[in-house]
């Protein structure tokens, strides 16, 4: 079931060898590929795949090589500057915390091999062992298509969860044989062809204060937009909620050329485009394109003709044809990279779930800020306060999940103070499926340790990981249009210098996002930074199931995860024909129709050569 990416279809994918002479053979098959090449110090094949010309540079001294791949300003002088100070991979960790940008690290040191991604898993590392050397890659399909891998059904079943997979099975490859890497770690190959893996970042503490946070927020932003758009004569933008806003503002301030894109949503309430206006009116020299509501297809249009190669089941393909207008028009306008505000709602509007730390530490100011949110969501007070006594470990929360797979989903007013909101099975999920994804949760909480220690550190983290790995695969959709979707908030910088303001000045119930206005003082305009709304998108979602019923409908004939046994196929169709019951979530049928849509795509696809 093979889906090995061509260059046509995916501008940018590679394979990371090791230095050793058992790695050959898997060489020899990647040449077959007609794919481009970069040797090892030592002559032997290191990097082979397809990629941009721009998205790889390399410096090299001596014995030492070392790699940058993706979105950054590095250069080669600088790439050889610091492979002249590099002795062991382990001398990397200094220089690779300096850089900026979003990209892979990849560095080969005297027959040693050092694999980077970064926190989020927005640059993913997978591995195998293929013959008698494990090798790396950024795409599960890739290492998969060597192997000649199947899927491992039970890991596929667990994409069924909604809102998402639970750490530590989220980002787990569903093909046999391959393995992923966590984002916090680097893969190390040895010269014998093995592999081991090192931690390199944790969170860090949240203790700086308002002030001093976002100066550092301001200055990280700013570098990581500057080194997409420096040198370059355009680029465009998403302008739509505060984030992305305060992204193209950024954009306008370093002197290049910025298109904005605003979609017009057919909900009444939403008040994107009027947002959207006064900036461009602040901003002055901005081109601002506003895509009308009646001229955006719809969520769930177009699912028959989807043929994105992804490595895993991909959600936002029920929103691929809505999606893709600003990405089409601004690859038409001449646009070579489009900015986002991804990332952003997790890394600013934060986790409440920061109350259970701080109400052990700072107990008036968090008792103070329970009452605010629970007042506007509105939490149920008996819910909210058994949530945050409650000292469980992650471990019996994650237990909890298992137990309750297929329980009547959290209601909206739910309090989120806990390790997550625990995601549920549908209930057109077979008995076979739920055992496996039950067992798969269970065996998983034997050991699981948290993303970080305190809870909303973790469900933030845990967030950002989920998301970018729609940004991924939203970017490999847009790639084939030949322009790149860049997300800075993404960014290992940005990542650090949000996660370090303290959480009662970064979250609260009486101000939107307050972090990011202070940083971007003199940047937005100011009556921008006033804005406390944010456009939800569910509308689109209900109209969408009323006008494409019959797309969904067709998904349920001759149903790939029916076959697989993970699916009764007879009750989806029932709950597709008609509007979702009170019961369901807006988005319950995204993770099936990803999982369903995938494996059609997968089973058509054939790999060149």
């Amino acid at each position: 079931m093979g889906t090995f990416p061509d260059g046509g279809d995916v501008p940018c994918w590679f394979v990371v060898l090791p230095d050793c002479a058992s790695a050959a053979p898997v060489g020899a098959a990647l040449r077959g590929r007609a794919v481009q090449e970069v040797s090892h110090p030592s002559g032997r094949p290191w990097l082979l795949g397809s990629w941009s010309p721009h998205a790889l540079v390399v410096g090299e001294a001596g014995r030492v090589k070392i790699a940058v791949i993706g979105e950054h300003d590095v250069t080669a002088d600088r790439l050889s500057a610091a492979a002249g100070r590099t002795e062991t991979v382990a001398d990397l960790d200094r220089f690779a915390a300096s850089l900026v940008g979003s990209f892979h690290l990849v560095a080969s040191v005297a027959g040693c091999v050092r694999v980077q991604g970064n926190v989020t898993g927005l640059r993913r590392v997978f591995h195998a062992r293929i013959g008698d050397a494990t090798v790396a890659a950024d795409r599960a399909d890739v290492p998969a298509d060597l192997l000649d891998a199947a899927v491992d059904e039970q890991l596929l079943a667990v994409h069924l969860l909604n809102p998402s997979v639970p750490h530590p099975l989220a980002g787990r490859p569903v093909w046999r044989g391959v393995g992923a890497l966590p984002t916090d770690h680097y893969l190390v190959l040895d010269s014998n062809g093995r592999r081991r893996s090192v931690r390199w970042w944790t969170p860090p503490e949240p203790v700086l204060p308002m002030a001093e946070g976002a100066a550092a927020l301001r200055e990280a932003l700013s570098a990581a937009v500057e080194a997409r758009v420096r040198g370059r004569g355009l680029v465009s933008c998403d302008l739509g909620g505060l984030d992305s806003t305060s992204v193209c503002s950024l954009a306008a301030h370093d002197g290049v050329k910025v298109i904005a894109y605003t979609a017009d949503g057919r909900d009444p309430m939403g008040d994107d485009v009027t947002w959207a206006r006064r900036t461009v009116a602040g901003l002055g020299e901005v081109e601002h394109h506003i895509i009308a509501g009646d001229r955006s297809p719809m969520v769930y249009e177009g699912l028959r003709d989807v043929d994105d190669r992804f490595d895993e089941p991909c959600p936002a393909v029920v929103d691929r044809s809505r999606w893709m207008v600003i990405p089409r028009s601004a690859a038409a306008r001449g646009s070579p990279l489009h900015l986002t505000g991804f990332g952003g709602d997790e890394l600013l509007a934060g986790s409440p779930a920061h109350l259970h730390a701080l109400v052990r530490t700072r107990p008036r100011i968090a008792l103070r800020r329970v009452r605010g949110f629970a007042a506007q969501r509105p939490w149920p007070y008996r819910e909210t306060f058994r949530q945050l006594w409650d000292n469980s470990p992650y471990r019996e929360w994650l237990a909890r999940v298992g137990d309750r797979l297929t329980a009547v989903p959290p209601p909206l007013e739910a309090p989120t103070l806990d390790w997550g909101t625990p995601p549920r099975l549908p209930p057109w999920a077979t008995p076979a499926a739920v055992d496996a994804v039950r067992e798969l949760v269970l065996t998983a909480a034997r050991t699981a340790e948290p993303l970080a220690e305190r809870r909303g550190q973790h469900v933030e983290l845990h967030a950002m990981r989920i998301t970018s790995g729609l940004v991924r695969q939203l970017g490999q959709m847009a790639a084939r249009t030949g322009l790149t979707v860049t997300a800075p908030y993404y960014d290992d910088r940005v990542i650090e210098a949000g996660l370090a303001v303290r959480p009662e000045d970064r979250i609260t119930p009486w101000s939107y996002k307050p972090l990011i206005v202070e940083a971007m003082r003199g940047i937005v305009p100011d009556e921008s930074l006033t804005r406390r709304t944010k456009d939800e998108g569910s509308h689109e979602v209900e109209v969408g199931l009323r006008e494409n019923r019959a797309e969904l409908l067709a998904l349920c004939e001759d149903s790939r995860m029916a076959r697989l046994g993970l699916i009764d196929a007879d009750v989806l169709r029932e709950v597709c024909g008609r509007p979702l019951p009170a019961a369901l979530p807006f988005d319950a049928l995204f993770q099936t129709v990803g999982c369903e849509v995938w494996l059609r795509v997968s089973a058509s696809a054939t790999a060149p050569g």
